[in-house]
């Protein structure tokens, strides 16, 4: 059940994206609490990647509005914003298909994303002044407690597209973790994963809320993971919300089943693990 004491992290309403004739998601409503862990599922295609799109600037709504409060208790209206001013407000993303920079090192995958929070001013960098090198060493000691605490450290100097698949995972969260978002979305990040994979995955996103006081919105198909974690789902169809709710009335729910199993099974007394 969520505290309604807790200040509301993003609230969106009456969200609407049409691609030509195809609406894709129509009138999308929620509302994060700050701190909450959130499952947005639903079958494929139901529109859930695009509602994180639309969240992330990559695309712009057709109709509707989103409010986003950051961690200094400021109000931004976003979804006109581009991805790279959300990021620095504080929402960051991963992806479903991973997007490292796979002929970079490990480490400089996560630096770069610390770009944007660099302090120095363009003549320290061009001079190598002091600012410039205590920055550059900011970044690294950041750099490297999030591989730490990923455990890939060792693995800082390899190339990321030599990481296996699961490390190449945990290495796209940290390195939007290394954005210092305050709203962090998720998408799929069990994908491909085997058993053993998504059990430690669930104790580190379950470890990050709480080490970096996140609200996190995530997009899973997985759902020992979204039922064993999530405080809260919101279920998509055709790119409505037909369900809100804590994990184990989704899972009865009928509505619901319809949508992953067909009619012939909404008479299911739950969906399956």
């Amino acid at each position: 059940m969520r505290d309604e004491k807790k200040e509301c992290a993003l609230q969106a309403k009456n969200l609407s994206i049409v691609f030509g004739g195809l609406v894709a998601v129509s009138d999308f409503c929620c509302e994060l609490k700050e701190g909450e862990l959130v499952g947005l599922i639903g079958p494929n295609g139901a529109g859930k990647t695009t509602v994180f799109n639309i969240f992330s600037g990559l695309y712009k709504p057709t109709s509707g509005t989103i409010v986003f409060r950051n961690r200094n208790n400021n109000y931004f209206s976003v979804e006109n914003k581009t991805p790279a001013a959300l990021n620095r407000i504080g929402i960051a993303r991963t992806f479903q298909n991973i997007r490292l920079f796979g002929n970079l090192s490990v480490e400089d995958n996560v630096r770069i994303a610390l770009h944007s929070r660099r302090e120095e001013n363009p003549i320290d960098v061009l001079f190598r002044l002091k600012r410039f090198h205590m920055d550059e060493a900011r970044m690294t000691e950041t750099a490297d407690g999030l591989l730490e605490l990923f455990r890939i450290l060792h693995k800082k100097h390899e190339l990321a597209r030599n990481l296996p698949y699961g490390e190449q995972r945990k290495l796209e969260i940290a390195r939007a973790l290394a954005a210092q978002p305050s709203l962090l979305l998720l998408d799929e990040p069990a994908a491909g994963m085997n058993p053993q994979e998504t059990r430690e995955l669930m104790e580190l996103v379950s470890l990050i809320r709480r080490q970096f006081r996140l609200t996190i919105l995530l997009i899973e198909h997985d759902m020992n993971m979204v039922m064993g974690i999530c405080e809260r789902l919101i279920v998509l169809d055709y790119g409505r919300v037909i369900a809100e709710g804590v994990p184990a009335d989704i899972r009865r729910n009928p509505a619901v089943i319809k949508a992953y199993l067909g009619s012939d099974a909404a008479e299911s007394s739950a969906l399956p693990a």
